[in-house]
């Protein structure tokens, strides 16, 4: 399932690509289809990413505030199969996929709008012909089960495998927002909620990262690696771990998840930490101190990397580093 950092970036590609902008909005899966006649014609004021979850407003006309009642949502969940692909001509600049499972989170393909990408990616490997220029270009029939399209001058969003794609109103989002706990990426977000919501409960602090209500957009990557940058055991109770070390916790993930939405990677490797050369069969060692390398051997006191599933997901720990 994708992290928050890349529904985020998802959200600053929409904007940049359609923000301000009459749309052609089409269901051609036909599931969404009077969500989609609803939004058709309409302008698209942004988009807006809180955790995993995706909001976009919708309205008739580019100067209404997004809490007015002719705006109407879009709140979109990928889930662990939801993807969204981009096509489109010369000028249309955006990722040519973000999502699950076309390409995994920090494969080439996912680049930051302001650098590059999009239709500028066909090529790369000789596959695929250079985009079409403006005037030139008509858009693809949908591959797959297309659950949305978004279309506009220049190209086309096609949404597929989405767990929620729902029409709400301003009322109906805060809704959603209020089951959510703070988003690190968020500038709204509060980090006492986050340690307040993890002292109150018994639940082990590997869990409660996991625990959207608490922690927005943190997935089993960022929860391994961020215990194991601030040397805490997965294990112990949230109620017993101190005010401070959940605001390390709060303030190593910030910078991680940002660099997370700027380039599409998830590297939490210190480059002063990061083995050269590589060891033979452990690529991640260059990327991750312990997700995906269990029984390999810790970048920082040689322990063998523990493995252990833990509410149906695989959890990976240093038993040195993070005995404690």
């Amino acid at each position: 399932m994708p992290e928050g950092h890349t529904v985020h970036r998802l959200a600053d590609a929409l904007t940049e690509l359609y923000g301000g902008q009459r749309l052609e909005v089409s269901s051609p899966q036909g599931r969404f289809a009077a969500g989609a006649a609803r939004l058709n014609g309409q302008i698209l004021l942004g988009a807006q990413a809180h955790g995993k979850q995706l909001f976009l407003p919708f309205a008739p006309a580019p100067d209404l505030p997004q809490d007015a009642p002719d705006v109407t949502w879009v709140r979109i969940h990928l889930g662990l199969y939801g993807s969204w692909t981009f096509a489109g001509d010369s000028a249309f600049t955006a990722p040519h996929s973000i999502g699950a499972p076309r390409r995994r989170v920090g494969e080439r393909g996912e680049h930051a709008l302001a650098h590059g990408g999009g239709s500028a990616l066909s090529g790369l490997d000789g596959q695929e012909p250079a985009p079409a220029a403006p005037g030139q270009w008509a858009p693809p029939e949908p591959r797959g089960a297309v659950r949305l399209r978004l279309a506009g001058e220049h190209g086309v969003a096609d949404l597929t495998g989405p767990t929620a794609c729902e029409l709400l109103d301003a009322d109906g989002v805060a809704a959603v927002r209020r089951r959510l706990g703070p988003d690190p990426l968020r500038p709204d977000a509060d980090p006492k909620d986050f340690i307040t919501g993890v002292r109150r409960r018994k639940r082990t602090i590997g869990e409660l990262l996991m625990d959207q209500s608490i922690l927005a957009g943190v997935g089993n990557i960022y929860r391994a690696e961020v215990l194991f940058r601030v040397g805490l055991s997965p294990f112990r109770q949230g109620k017993r771990i101190s005010a401070k070390r959940l605001q390390e916790i709060w303030d190593d993930l910030v910078p991680l998840m940002e660099y997370g939405v700027a380039t599409g990677f998830i590297t939490t490797v210190d480059a002063a930490e990061a083995p050269e050369p590589l060891p033979e069969g452990d690529a991640e060692a260059g990327r991750w101190y312990v997700y995906h390398r269990a029984l390999r051997p810790c970048l920082r006191c040689g322990t063998r990397i523990a493995e252990r599933e833990v509410g149906g997901r695989r959890l990976f720990w240093c038993p040195t580093c993070q005995a404690y």
